[in-house]
């Protein structure tokens, strides 16, 4: 997360990400206003563009290329992205209520949420038909219904209700895409029937006569039966019914008709039209509200009557970026003025298009290569964004040498979380010369550094203690809360701990009082439901302000006396076993940089918010003999401190590390966290290094972690077992990586293969072999 450098004054909030949305997005992004901070709250942060969504079906663009990465885009508008979506309004309070997280406080709010679909009214169409809206729910459903097409032979019955141009277009995509699986499966296409449905005349009413018997020609050519003046009536399992005429058979139902709005929409206080859209003025701000817009299939605009289409919403975009500008900075907000007639591409599914504009109709092959040029051109300008400047290097004293040059300009990209902590070896010279106190009750301190520090406190268990604390490494206070929890935690499920208090220390960013207020309650929010949900209280803690975003914690557990992991407990023989997959140190270097996907971003941020306390018991039960957290000295780094604690070496398979998606992307791009060059530092510990430095997984070896998983030893008659008891109880991603082997007479403990690690050996070993933990007082 960067510094901050103004305080806050007025929060944005941008509620969805529609068309309108990331046009704002960008152009805040190319000309911020400071003092403002952008927080985007979308359930999905990959939005599809609905012009290419055809294409999609269709098999002429990938996933990629039909949707707009949220993550990069908010990443270069310095804005926050938050994965959830609204179910309500506060507008007295200026709040916008969440489904997963703690309210969120606007100045300014804008709302493009889209449509949902419109089943109400027809019996069983809300069970059994696929909405095309929204499309970031339909795409999976289409996938699903591709799957089980060819799993009945390629046979199967579609139909598709609504007639207009995304219906029209859509049912030519599906035909053309289930067509080509079936024929590429083996299976003969004239299995396959589609029946398009409409209550109206004609199909693409809203269109010229002689665009619509053009389709009419198009969908007769492929097979594609059309029943007009029909409606639908009712759905059951492989059956339509409709309002003449027999039912229809439909093993699968599309649905395109006219859109709804959100069903929170009317509990909110705002002026509404009577399908329940949010109504709004010339200069897209609600009726009757001063501080909030709304725009795109959400909004009913009220100067005339604008059609549900994305044309409309992507054309507003600039004028509603200009006006929240405008609302801020006291100057005049403007007009959204709307062309009078469109221009609509349609395009066939068969490399050629339709286009019609004020009454003109034209087709070819040229008129698809047009549209697709148009459309692509239209998505370069949000997937390829202009190079960062995350943060104005530190200037550098007259005095200073090259190194120290390098390394204050090297200060403006340091990473947060774990990434941000002193590296090992700087933190060993700088402890080699503290003498602490020697006190009979403490256990385990500085003088055998483990995870954890060990205290007796006369009774039957012993107290264990850690602390972290670290700035913060995304811009989501609540989602940065759970993770510093869940972090701090980690050192206390090591040892094999309950974790029972914590106290709390934060750092807030200056700014105003309501701002301050904000995101330390939402911080907070996230570590505390972390912390209950562990059986931990938070019992107090201290706040300060300060440049940036920071949170840490220290944690009190308790021990049974005979039950305490401990780093130096590994065996010749063992087993190595992680069980979650790294690679949080390049995924957040990506994003700091704009670099990573979001779907990468948020998928790296579920496990740091995973709790290890679940593996800590199934490892335990299991025999482990050792155990550490994988955290900031990164996976080489932790093994190091484990086989110099136990007195042996021990192998990695580097192809059995499991890794987060984008990692093996984002590291062979040369993107590594700030601590990376640290812990390289530790690779004279590699057995064969030049051998082991060509490897393209070498990199991730030293990749710091933040709330990473456990490192475990155990015997590996047990680690098939444990294995299968950790994927089932959470951890999908647990694997084992590695064996302990005897200390050898050489200086470097670790050796790495490039490739799976073999099925291990396990003739010697008892199959009921209990945990080697010896007492530790």
């Amino acid at each position: 997360m960067e510094g901050v450098k103004d305080p806050i004054l007025k929060d944005i909030v941008l509620l969805g990400a529609g068309h309108a949305h990331i046009a704002v997005l960008r152009m805040f992004g190319m000309k911020p206003l400071a003092g403002t901070r952008i927080t985007l709250i979308t359930r999905e942060v990959e939005t599809p563009y609905s012009g290419m969504l055809p294409g999609l079906i269709a098999g002429d663009y990938s996933f990629d290329e039909a949707h707009i990465d949220t993550g990069p885009l908010a990443r270069f508008a310095r804005a926050r992205l938050y994965k959830d979506e609204a179910t309500g309004l506060d507008l007295a309070n200026q709040y916008v209520i969440c489904q997963n997280r703690p309210p969120v406080r606007y100045d300014v709010l804008s709302i493009d949420i889209g449509s949902r679909p419109n089943t109400l009214g027809v019996p069983g169409a809300a069970q059994h038909a696929i909405a095309v809206k929204p499309i970031d729910r339909f795409l999976p459903r289409f996938e699903a219904m591709r799957t089980q097409v060819l799993a009945n032979g390629g046979r199967a019955h579609i139909a598709l209700v609504g007639a207009g141009a995304a219906g029209v277009e859509l049912i030519l995509a599906v035909a053309h895409r289930l067509r080509a699986d079936v024929k590429n499966a083996g299976y003969d296409t004239a299995g396959l029937h589609f029946c398009l449905i409409t209550g109206g005349e004609n199909i693409l009413t809203q269109m010229p006569a002689a665009f619509q018997a053009a389709f009419e020609r198009e969908l007769g050519a492929r097979g594609i039966q059309i029943r007009t003046k029909t409606r639908a009536i009712s759905l059951e399992p492989g059956w339509l019914h409709v309002n003449q005429g027999s039912p229809i058979r439909a093993d699968h139902v599309l649905w395109t008709t006219e859109a709804a709005a959100a069903e929170w929409l009317p509990a909110t206080g705002l002026a509404l039209d009577a399908r329940g859209f949010i109504q709004v003025g010339a200069d897209l701000r609600a009726l009757g509200q001063s501080h909030v817009f709304a725009v795109g299939d959400t909004a009913d605009f009220t100067p005339r009557a604008l059609p549900k289409s994305g044309v409309y919403a992507v054309r507003a975009g600039p004028v509603l970026a200009r006006n929240i500008r405008a609302l801020l900075t006291g100057a005049k907000l403007r007009a959204f003025k709307p062309q009078a007639r469109a221009m609509y591409l349609v395009s066939t599914s068969e490399g050629r298009a339709y286009g019609t504009r004020n009454g003109l109709v034209f087709s070819g092959d040229w008129v698809w290569r047009w549209k697709d040029a148009i459309d692509r051109k239209f998505m370069r300008k949000f997937q390829i964004l202009p190079e960062m400047h995350l943060a104005a290097a530190a200037k550098a004293s007259p005095l200073a040498d090259k190194q120290a040059v390098a390394a204050i300009s090297a200060l403006a990209m340091r990473c947060g979380g774990c990434g941000a902590k002193v590296g090992a070896n700087v933190l060993s010279r700088a402890l080699g010369s503290i003498i602490p106190l020697a006190r009979s009750d403490v256990i385990i301190g500085l003088n055998a550094p483990d995870d954890a520090a060990i205290v007796d406190s006369g009774g039957p268990k012993l107290s264990v203690h850690s602390v972290d604390y670290f700035r913060a490494i995304i811009d989501d206070p609540y989602l940065f809360g759970k993770i510093a929890a869940n972090h701090a935690l980690g050192d206390i499920f090591a040892m094999g701990a309950e974790p029972q208090t914590a106290l709390a220390i934060a750092t807030i960013p200056y700014g105003l009082e309501r701002q301050v207020e904000a995101d330390l309650s939402a911080m907070m929010a996230g570590a505390n439901e972390v912390l209950s949900a562990a059986g931990c209280a938070l019992a107090g803690g201290h706040t300060s302000e300060g440049a940036e975003l920071s949170l840490g914690f220290a944690i009190n557990g308790l021990v049974s006396r005979n039950l305490a992991l401990r780093k130096g407990g590994m065996q010749a023989g063992n087993s190595l076993i992680l069980t979650k997959p790294i690679g949080t140190g390049t995924l957040l270097a990506a994003d700091m940089r704009g670099k990573a996907k979001a779907r990468w971003t948020f998928g790296a941020i579920e496990h740091m918010i995973q709790s290890n306390a679940m593996a800590a018991k199934i490892i335990a039960a299991h025999g482990a003999t050792a155990a550490t957290d994988v955290t900031g000295f990164g996976l080489l780094g932790h093994l190091v401190e484990m086989t110099k604690a136990s007195g042996v070496d021990a192998t990695l398979y580097l192809a059995s590390l499991p890794l987060l998606e984008g990692a093996r992307e984002t590291l062979a791009a040369g993107i590594f966290s700030s601590l990376q060059p640290e812990n390289v530092r530790l690779r004279r510990a590699i057995h064969d290094l030049e051998s082991a430095a060509q490897m393209a997984l070498y990199p991730i070896l030293f990749d710091p972690q933040t709330a990473g998983g456990l490192l475990v030893s155990l015997p590996s008659a047990r680690a098939k077992d444990c294995i299968r008891a950790l994927q089932e109880g959470g951890y999908p991603h647990a694997a084992m990586i590695g064996h302990i082997d005897a200390l050898s007479d050489t200086l470097a403990p670790i050796h790495i293969f490039e490739g799976a690690m073999p099925t291990p050996d396990i003739s010697n070993q008892t199959l009921n072999r209990e945990p080697a933990n010896e007492p530790v007082f």
